[in-house]
Formats: C-alpha cells, structure tokens, sequence
C-alpha cells in the first residue's frame, strides 16, 4: 500500500510505524473472513480492511469525523486479523496509532467522554474497584443490563501457600481481577507451590495500563507500565524471580510489549525490555509440569470442560494448545468449540461501551461451547469469564481453578 503521511506525523516514532505497517497491507481481505464485528455488522468500514483505509486517510491529512471515530471505536481489537494476514500487518499497533489521533480531532458527546472517563480513571484504582463492586452487588437490580453483566457471583480465593521455595515467580495482581476472580491467583500459587514454585506479588504494581492505553489516554498507560517496571525491578535486578506470571492474558499481552509500548522512554526502554522478556502467561509455565501434573493426578479426574481461548492468548500472544496440554495430562477431557478462533465480546471495556454487540458475540460464543456438551467452561482471562458467566448458568472459571481443585480433592478425598 502507498502512503504519503501528513506533515503532523511524518518522521515521529508512530508515523514511522505506521507508515510500515500500512505499506505492509495488500489490501487481500483476508482479515474480513475473521472479523467479528464485520461478521456481525456487514460493513467494510468495520472490518480490519476499511478501518486500516480510515486510519491511512487520517495520516495523510484528511479529517476525521464522528463516523470515523464510531468505526474505529467498534473494533474489538481481537487481533483475529493478524493471525489471519498473511503479510504480517500489525493491526492492533495500527488501530491503537489511528485511534489516538481521531481522539484528539473528533469531539465526542458529553455522555460518552462521561462514561469512558470513569472507566479510565476507576477500573484501574484497584481499591476503589473493591469497594464500589462490593457496593454494586448489593445494587445490583439497580443498576443496567451492562453493569449487572459484570457483577458476577465471586468465589472465595481460600488460603494462599505460605512456604518457601528456591524457585520464585511474580505474579501481576491486576486491576479488577483481586474483586472479580480473587481466586484464580490464590490457585495458581497453590498449584505453583504443589510444583516447588513460590509465587509471590509486588505490593506497589497495579493495573498493567491495557485500560488506559487502549481508551486513547496513552500518556496515563504509559504512567502504569511505568510504576509496574519499578515495583517489579528490585526482583528482576536482584535475580530473585526467574519469571514474571501472568494470569489474565489481557494483561500478559499487554506487558509483553512493554519493550515496544516505552522504547522511546531512556529512562525505562531497557528495563520494560527486560521485564517483557521475563513475562510468561501461565499457561506457557505450566506446560513444562505436564509430566509432574500426570504423576500428581493420574486416573484421579474424569471430566469433560469446554475450552474458550481469550482472543489476547490466540491472537495477541500467539499460544495456542498449551492450556488444553495442561489439561489433557490432568486428565480433563478438553474440547474446544466451534468457532473457537473468534472473540467472545468481552474485550475490556467494549462490553460496556458497546453491551449490543458484545452480547451478540457473547451469546453466539455460548451457543457454541454448549454444543459441545461440556458441564463447564474454563477460559484464561478474567474479562471473558465475567462476560460468558454473565449469559449461561453453566459454571465458567479459570483453568488454572479446575487443576487447583484436583489437587485440593486429591489432598482432601471426599468421603461417601
């Protein structure tokens, strides 16, 4: 694709990386093929192909309008596309580039800067989170459809580990997850330590900065990454922890561009190299304990889960089959439903920012894994368990939850 970028970007480091991705694009249309929005909607101008022509008319100087924002702000950024591109084109890096720009030319209505400034500036204040999600639960029949989604049921994180292991690891608390899901990381360090791994936390590191940075307040994402890289640092740079564990793909995928999201800051360019280096999701630790997870749980579990992969694990971080090895070797029957490849419409905010379509995603999604006939669902991210449990009465947890609970039975047999 020919560009010829305005003079407002022409030469700085995002129009250079723009530049080289549109030139990468050969206008294929593959990437229709697997968009879901496009699938939903029939509209070029929300498939990957018509938002890249936007954003490419955007950096060569015309003006954006409303419209332009809409399309652009419809997009899951799923990152189907790139697995899908047969040229390699970096979408996501592309829309985020795009988006930035149509922010700070096109106005938006005074209800919409309401809603996604309090979702900016609230989601990612981990406390306050608490508090105001433990006030909505009791508010719930108050509050919308879109809200209420998100006020899901939560189980107990029960006890952490408590010994010590030559091995460490940290762990990314997060932002909404220690409200939303508290006990997947309580069961993945208790399957870690089961594994002579310590998982410990940093007590200043917070929201890994997905939220902010993919609402258009780059500078403020930027802030969170930032504090992350010096909460983590004095355990990197001492040789403490071997690895960086993530157990939300949302934000694994984020953190492992840190190196390319700050490599522009000389301040923090080399250590988020180095910390995106040393991110693992946890899925890509636990495969290498599929034989120990045989040995600890042969013969002991016989259950049959359907597997969602977040579109951020697929799509963003490229893993695929790792979680369902881990399964396989603990015996679970783990199928993966038609349709696996598409996003279930959770995608962060969008499910509040856009609750019509995420639901027709969502549903559709369900439809799905209940053809499979599983009596359970399990998923690698927090924001597509809170959405999927949001429409089905069937239980959606955290893989990592199901393995947890095979050793918790092994350890404690139930008696008849």
């Amino acid at each position: 694709m020919q560009t010829n970028l305005a003079d407002f970007i022409k030469g700085t480091p995002e129009g250079d990386e723009a530049d080289a991705i549109l030139r990468a694009c050969v206008h294929c249309g593959f990437c229709t093929a697997t968009c879901p929005t496009y699938q939903l909607l029939g509209d070029e101008l929300d498939g990957p192909r018509g938002r890249i022509y936007l954003i490419k008319q955007v950096l060569e100087g015309e003006t954006p309008t409303r419209k332009t924002q809409l399309h652009l702000d419809r997009c899951l950024t799923c990152r189907n596309c790139e697995t899908t591109c047969p040229s390699g084109v970096k979408y996501g890096r592309l829309v985020d580039i795009g988006r930035n720009v149509v922010e700070q030319r096109v106005p938006r209505p005074l209800a919409d800067r309401i809603k996604r400034t309090t979702l900016k500036e609230f989601l990612p204040r981990t406390s306050v989170f608490g508090a105001a999600f433990k006030a909505g639960r009791m508010a719930r029949p108050l509050l919308s459809p879109a809200l209420q989604d998100k006020l899901q049921p939560v189980r107990a994180p029960g006890r952490r580990p408590a010994r010590e292991h030559a091995r460490k690891m940290l762990v990314l608390e997060g932002c909404v997850q220690p409200a939303l899901a508290p006990n997947v990381n309580a069961a993945a360090a208790r399957v870690l330590d089961a594994l002579g791994i310590q998982l410990l936390s940093a007590p200043r590191a917070g929201c890994c900065g997905a939220v902010r940075f993919h609402m258009n307040d780059q500078d403020g994402g930027r802030d969170d990454m930032r504090r992350n890289v010096d909460a983590w640092w004095p355990y990197v740079e001492s040789g403490q922890v071997e690895s960086i564990v993530m157990t939300a793909s949302g934000c694994g995928v984020t953190v492992k561009e840190y190196g390319h999201l700050l490599a522009h800051d000389a301040a923090y360019a080399e250590k988020a190299a180095r910390v995106s280096a040393l991110t693992k999701d946890l899925s890509e630790v636990m495969c290498d304990f599929e034989g120990d997870i045989a040995r600890l749980l042969a013969g002991r579990v016989h259950e049959r889960v359907a597997f969602h992969p977040p579109c951020t694990l697929q799509h963003g971080q490229q893993i695929r089959g790792k979680v369902e090895g881990v399964l396989r070797a603990a015996g679970v029957d783990v199928v993966l439903c038609a349709e696996s490849h598409l996003c279930c419409g959770s995608a962060g905010t969008y499910a509040v920012l856009h609750p019509d379509i995420a639901h027709a995603l969502r549903d559709r999604k369900l439809a799905n894994l209940e053809a499979t006939g599983a009596r359970e669902y399990v998923s690698a991210n927090v924001g597509c368990i809170t959405h999927l449990q949001s429409g089905t009465a069937t239980p959606v947890s955290h893989w990592i939850e199901l393995v947890d609970r095979a050793l918790e039975a092994d350890r404690h047999p139930i008696s008849n």
